[in-house]
């Protein structure tokens, strides 16, 4: 294990395992054509599964914060955002691109405002009272969840729900023989910008200073008369947009979702977190981009072990980095 780390270490350390994998997955699938469409399709999925789990590890890593009713947000975001391109069908399926782009940011716009309203909410009535108490905290927010999936059986009903796609996210780009879902890239996309939007705050602005220095040290912050509370539950909000954008961005890519779409999702966003690293934008882009590559490798190639992909992938993580891969330097 130490001879792997030195040698990862010496030519880009963890941002090389993508590649890696990448690779492997090359000599054993065999046909480059299908070999990218998996990785466009691995990566465009990784990249929602990111605007989902970076809220998470924010509000987890920094906050300290055990919050299994993340994917609440999620689910609440995908439906809200269908919701919104259903009642905006006229304008999704015109010719006009124009029309397409405002009722998809009009979409996105919802989602994104109710995850901001209702994360507030979130950490103020439940998240609050329970700060520094981890078991009541897993308690409280698991309940949440459970309440959340029911307030929206009642406002939606337990069918699935059709969820559609603006004119020009629709159909594939043809290069050579391989086939690029345009909707994929697109949420490759949006992915990264959200990505980058994060790194920079965090790293080159005074309120990404201040939230990394109030986690650090709570008592000097607040001395110099800054309000540290208030910061925290900005990242709240923020999070909890994030998974509901992500949530709306895999309802356009799942095109029909069910009530359950954030108890499935939970898993998937906890283990991101834990292979990334608790409190890191870097190690949840790595994680989530590491999960979708080998969802969709291996389930071209051991369909089988498919649903087990994202366990195997974390133990074998863990054994080798019990922090994960990026963690947080505090």
């Amino acid at each position: 294990m130490n001879q792997i780390s030195q040698t990862l270490e010496r030519f880009g350390g963890v941002y090389l395992l993508p590649v890696i994998v990448g690779l492997i997955a090359f000599v054993l699938i065999g046909a480059p054509s299908s070999w990218v469409t998996l990785t466009v399709a691995g990566l465009s999925m990784g990249m929602m599964i990111f605007l989902m789990a970076s809220g998470l590890s924010l509000i987890f890593g920094l906050m300290d914060v055990m919050n299994f009713g993340h994917s609440a947000f999620v689910s609440f975001g995908a439906f809200v955002s269908a919701s919104a391109l259903a009642y905006l069908s006229g304008w999704l399926g015109a010719d006009s691109v124009a029309l397409n782009i405002l009722a998809l940011f009009l979409a996105f716009a919802a989602a994104l405002a109710f995850g901001l309203v209702a994360g507030w909410f979130f950490e103020v009535v439940i998240i609050k009272p329970v700060y520094h108490d981890h078991l009541r905290q897993i308690l409280i927010t698991m309940g949440a969840l459970i309440v959340s999936e029911q307030i929206i059986l009642a406002i939606w009903g337990g069918a699935p729900v059709s969820v559609p796609r603006p004119a020009f996210l629709e159909g594939s780009w043809l290069i050579g023989d391989v086939t690029i879902e345009i909707y994929r890239a697109f949420a490759f996309a949006l992915g990264l910008a959200v990505y980058l939007a994060l790194f920079f705050v965090l790293t080159r602005t005074r309120i990404g200073l201040l939230i990394r220095a109030g986690v650090e040290n709570r008592e000097m912050v607040e001395a110099l008369g800054y309000k540290i509370n208030r910061l925290f539950v900005g990242v709240f909000m923020v999070g909890s947009a994030l998974a509901a954008l992500g949530g709306a961005m895999w309802a356009g890519y799942e095109t029909l979702i069910t009530p359950a779409l954030g108890g499935e999702m939970m898993i998937v966003v906890f283990i991101v977190v834990i292979i990334g690293g608790l409190g890191s934008v870097e190690g949840t882009l790595l994680g989530a981009i590491m999960v979708g590559l080998m969802a969709n490798y291996i389930g071209f190639l051991a369909p089988k072990l498919a649903l087990a992909s994202n366990m195997i992938l974390m133990m074998a993580i863990l054994l080798w980095r019990p922090s994960g891969l990026k963690p947080a330097v505090k």
